[in-house]
């Protein structure tokens, strides 16, 4: 599901993803027109020899130079908070996992269960397989059904991480002591990859995120088989 002015951005596999890259978008139109129209105006300032000693102001010049960028503002600003609100926006998650951040690897537990809980470390260099993604496999993926609703909560045992996926349009700090929480759909099955995204201490890149995205009873076997 490519953009054209995603330049090199992930896929996006989310609703909330794919809204972002659609205001990355429009915001990068605004702002090219910006720059074009202001570099216009300023090679002319330099290369025209017009002088008038006798106009000292100009009113309607400077309400169209004061109104123009006060519409501009307002068309970034709108889908912004839009966006804002609806990333913060918390409704019927079908599926609740709590994220706990350590030095260095994540907990996975599985709120809606009982006895569903692992930790997911980073796979070391001489136990990759063919096709996996150095310094971004684990050895237990987090296992998310496809087109649900689900809620992660974050927390931190040690210091501050952050829980980010940008294929999910995911990231979202875990606090010690503090939970924090946040809603996506995935929409394809599929492995999408992120990192904790703070620089929590000298062996950060070492504490991957590995999300595994499949269908509904595939899900349902998994559960079963733990």
């Amino acid at each position: 599901m490519p953009y054209w002015g995603q330049l090199l951005l992930q896929d996006p596999v989310s609703p909330i993803i794919v809204q972002l890259i659609q205001f990355h978008d429009h915001v990068l139109i605004i702002l090219s027109l910006v720059v074009t129209i202001i570099s216009y105006a300023i090679l002319t300032l330099i290369t025209n020899k017009y002088t008038n000693r006798i106009i000292y102001e100009a009113q309607e010049i400077e309400t169209i130079w004061t109104i123009l960028p006060a519409i501009v503002l307002i068309f970034l600003a709108l889908p912004s908070i839009r966006l804002l609100y609806i990333i913060d926006e918390s409704f019927n998650p079908y599926l609740t996992i709590k994220a706990i951040g350590h030095q260095w690897y994540w907990s996975y537990e599985y709120r809606d269960f009982t006895n569903i809980e692992f930790d997911s470390y980073i796979t070391p260099r001489n136990q990759l397989n063919i096709g996996d993604y150095r310094l971004l496999e684990v050895d237990n993926r987090l296992i998310m059904p496809a087109n649900l609703n689900i809620r992660i909560i974050l927390t931190a045992a040690d210091v501050i991480h952050s829980w980010a996926v940008p294929s999910l349009g995911v990231k979202i700090d875990a606090i010690p002591g503090r939970l924090n929480q946040t809603i996506f759909t995935i929409l394809l099955p599929g492995v999408y990859y992120g990192q904790c995204s703070e620089i929590c201490g000298v062996n950060h890149r070492f504490i991957p995120i590995a999300v595994e995205a499949i269908n509904h009873n595939d899900f349902i076997r998994w559960l079963k088989s733990q």
